[in-house]
């Protein structure tokens, strides 16, 4: 069973976004184990009072001891993938990651890192609404590379 992490810079809450991505979770258990991590630490908060490049540089320094397995960045100038194209990118990996940036977006060198980079959309989205999105399109690429009637 693999294993698919979603890890976003944002300040956890308990909310109806929360209550949505958890249902995604669990419908998606008997394929794969899904988590969402969400990260904001001192470092984090205190960049983004500083500015942009310190602010992508505290994202950086987060996210890049978790880059192992296949990893994803969503980012706006990512590639606009459908749902077959997105289901064919976690197919037959042991370990997924997918990382959602701050609010001032990546790095470049951070992006050079990662297997795939993806956009899920033109529109600019809130962290909350992304993950909802992100963990609907997991669902439904598992659905589709098991035969699941859901995609449908």
């Amino acid at each position: 069973m693999s294993k698919i992490n979603i890890y976003s810079i944002v300040k956890p809450s308990k909310d109806e976004f929360d209550t949505l991505i958890k249902e995604f979770i669990k419908m998606s258990s008997k394929y794969a184990k899904v988590e969402v991590h969400y990260i904001f630490n001192k470092n984090i908060a205190k960049a983004q009072t500083i500015g942009e490049k310190e602010a992508q540089q505290a994202y950086s320094d987060t996210y890049e001891p978790l880059l192992k397995g296949y990893n994803i960045a969503l980012d706006v100038l990512g590639k606009k993938v459908d749902t077959y194209a997105f289901s064919s990118l976690i197919d037959d990996k042991n370990e997924v990651n997918f990382f959602i940036g701050g609010a001032f977006g990546f790095q470049r060198d951070f992006l050079s890192k990662c297997n795939t980079i993806i956009s899920l959309s033109d529109l600019t989205m809130a962290h909350k609404v992304a993950n909802v999105v992100l963990t609907e399109q997991i669902f439904r690429a598992l659905c589709i590379q098991n035969n699941h009637p859901y995609h449908k």
